[in-house]
């Protein structure tokens, strides 16, 4: 967070060439913000501000959240996933007392966060994008900064465990189906096919959030 408060200001001269202190954030006034999606995490304990000579406070705080995500599992595992992270302050109107701006361009904020996300999990970010509005809350307007982050999931281990198994299960239904074997031998082995398909629908229901609204493919088929 940066931000200007020009009754804070000296002349570095006046004070042996000091221009910049670090102080308390208590000492002085700073926007208090809220992540609107968030519904649990940890603060930081960084409860320090750099004031600088021309007025100007620099802060960084890091926070460790869990977030509220609305998700399209339509096209499961091959799905694209886009969350919000809405940063506001409903205690300063944007007309009179608050307006927040983002830092940097959503460029430089994929390629900064790109450079922190190291381990090669399930997700991909494919894309940031920013969104600075004015959200109208209780007959006041207020300033509202959204992160939207785009993901792709990485399918592959999907694919290896749920839909070549369950392609290979049908064909094989298929050619069990039309084969020579008796009857008797055809329902028997049609029963070994059903109890596997289960298996693999309890596996996938699993694995599968439980916050979409439709159903995935895979799954309906």
């Amino acid at each position: 967070q940066r931000w200007k408060n020009p009754f804070a200001t000296w002349d570095p001269q006046d004070f042996c060439n000091i221009s910049k202190v670090v102080l308390p954030m208590d000492m002085y006034w700073s926007p208090p913000v809220f992540i609107l999606e968030r519904v649990n995490g940890q603060n930081s304990y960084l409860d320090y501000v750099t004031v600088m000579h021309n007025g100007r406070f620099n802060s960084t705080q890091t926070f460790q959240v869990t977030l509220t995500c609305s998700l399209m599992i339509l096209k499961f595992p091959f799905d694209t996933q886009t969350c919000n992270v809405s940063i506001a302050s409903y205690l300063h109107p944007a007309v009179t007392d608050l307006v927040m701006k983002a830092r940097r361009t959503a460029e430089e904020i994929m390629k900064c966060s790109q450079s922190f996300f190291l381990t090669d999990g399930e997700w991909r970010f494919t894309n940031v994008s920013i969104i600075e509005h004015i959200d109208t809350l209780d007959d006041g307007e207020y300033s509202v900064v959204t992160y939207m982050i785009s993901m792709d999931r990485r399918p592959i281990l999907y694919v290896l465990n749920l839909i070549l198994p369950t392609c290979a299960l049908y064909l094989l239904d298929m050619a069990v189906l039309f084969g020579p074997s008796s009857l008797e031998e055809k329902i028997s082995f049609q029963i070994t096919i059903i109890l596997g398909s289960s298996m693999l629908a309890v596996i996938l229901n699993n694995i599968l959030p439980t916050s979409s609204n439709k159903p995935p493919v895979i799954g309906t088929h």
